[in-house]
């Protein structure tokens, strides 16, 4: 059933914030063996990638079955450009051959230590700001800021699909997937995450799922993107039926 929890203004205007409707966990993975939480996710177009702390682990999303493991500091998002991985690392991003697992680069992350969500689109990193409430677009190369969006929420994973903004959020008890304009931060869809299951990092398939992090439960839970059919023309999405 949808919530009726609107009223909250949107980022920099006096409009209240579209309702929040349930978000359609499709399947759970894990907890896999020797990891306690999951921060960072990405999908490589065939495996799913979790950060785990201190080992970066790919598991086939068919099976649920661990096929790699990488020896990396990871405690946080992470990110895929069709060739390599991106891991935060503290105050850094690594870029990692998926293969070897050898550090191809590094450059100083712009949160300096307190960056939560990762990932890559059009030819950029976007990485979350947890605290900061803000999303900055950055140069993979430098690292430096290119833009900067904000948002109203805590901001936990960040993905794009099709043109789209996404980014999760984690306050307290309640999470979210967060659908908002990638110019203004104006939330456009909200799909609500059940009670104390949290999202510490977020990304899509590029087609019907995003992979959520679980945090400290040590899962992955694939959650289904609406389809443009289940959307009103406002862009909001109808109630599940």
């Amino acid at each position: 059933m949808a919530s009726s929890k609107t009223g909250k203004s949107q980022p920099g205007n006096s409009q209240p914030e579209p309702t929040a409707h349930a978000a359609e966990i499709v399947r759970e993975y894990g907890p896999f063996d020797g990891a306690e939480k999951i921060a960072g996710v990405t999908h490589d177009g065939q495996r799913v990638w979790a950060a785990t702390g201190e080992r970066l682990i790919a598991f086939d999303a068919d099976s649920g079955q661990t096929t790699r493991t990488l020896d990396r500091v990871c405690d946080a998002g992470t990110a895929y450009d069709g060739t390599h991985l991106y891991q935060i690392a503290e105050q850094r991003i690594d870029k990692i051959d998926p293969v070897t697992g050898e550090v191809l680069a590094t450059i100083p992350a712009p949160g300096h230590g307190l960056d939560s969500g990762l990932t890559w689109a059009e030819g950029s990193l976007w990485v979350g700001q947890y605290r900061d409430r803000k999303i900055h677009q950055i140069d993979p190369q430098t690292g430096a800021v290119i833009r900067t969006i904000e948002s109203n929420r805590f901001v936990t994973g960040v993905t794009w699909v099709d043109g789209e903004l996404w980014h999760a959020t984690w306050e307290g008890d309640a999470s979210e997937i967060r659908r908002i304009d990638p110019h203004s931060g104006t939330v456009i869809e909200r799909l609500e995450m059940p009670p104390g299951i949290g999202i510490s990092g977020l990304e899509s398939d590029g087609a019907d799922l995003f992979y959520c992090g679980g945090g400290s439960s040590g899962k992955v839970r694939a959650v289904r993107r609406p389809t443009s059919a289940s959307r009103s023309p406002a862009g909001k999405a109808t109630t599940p039926s």
